[in-house]
């Protein structure tokens, strides 16, 4: 799907994704002191604008500048920068402390590119969290993408890691209740299977 396709799925509605942030997000990274955040693939920018509300100087990055013109109406006077950007290859003027991948759903190739860059874009100590619709949940859960191509296990995901000195705070399956109303197509009461990778940028050596 393209920038125009998305363009045109932003226009649609008032809001695609949610005011509220991922639970996974919220809960993931409550206790994170704030610094510099890059939101990727952030849509309309939920968890840039929460991260924001909390302190953290937010980057929201998107191909659609629709749902990058939604966010900013949103946001007030909160501290997001809004960039139109291919989140694939993006990299920010400066090392950031957080980058968060949420739903970041593309085939392998691009998704091995943002993760690997989102990996580098952190300072020492950084924190990547990359969360997204795992692929056992095609057969086992509700809800999201049909297209196995753009799933992933939290294997996938710590494969593109390979080669970039990192901590492995978390990798694994972990379920997600899910009603009717969800933004990703769930059916009523049902648990949705995602990814969760959290992981911290190794220190730089002496």
């Amino acid at each position: 799907m393209d920038a125009d396709a998305w363009d045109q799925r932003y226009s649609a509605s008032e809001l695609v994704w949610s005011r509220e942030p991922n639970q996974f997000v919220a809960t993931e990274l409550a206790d994170l002191p704030p610094g510099t955040a890059v939101d990727l693939a952030a849509g309309e920018g939920r968890n840039a604008l929460w991260l924001a509300s909390r302190g953290w100087s937010a980057t929201a990055v998107d191909f659609s500048q629709v749902a990058l013109d939604k966010g900013a109406r949103l946001a007030g006077d909160l501290d997001v920068t809004w960039v139109r950007a291919d989140a694939t290859t993006w990299q920010p003027p400066a090392l950031v402390d957080l980058v968060v991948m949420a739903y970041f759903q593309v085939p392998a190739a691009d998704r091995r590119r943002a993760v690997r860059g989102a990996a580098t874009m952190l300072a020492p100590g950084g924190t990547l969290l990359l969360v997204a619709h795992d692929s056992t949940n095609l057969a086992e859960g509700t809800g999201g993408p049909q297209d196995p191509a753009v799933l992933m296990s939290a294997e996938d995901v710590l494969a593109d890691l390979e080669g970039i000195e990192v901590e492995v705070v978390r990798a694994e399956r972990v379920a997600r209740e899910v009603d009717a109303a969800d933004e990703h197509g769930g059916t009523e009461r049902r648990t949705a299977w995602d990814v969760l990778v959290r992981v911290v940028r190794a220190p730089e050596q002496a």
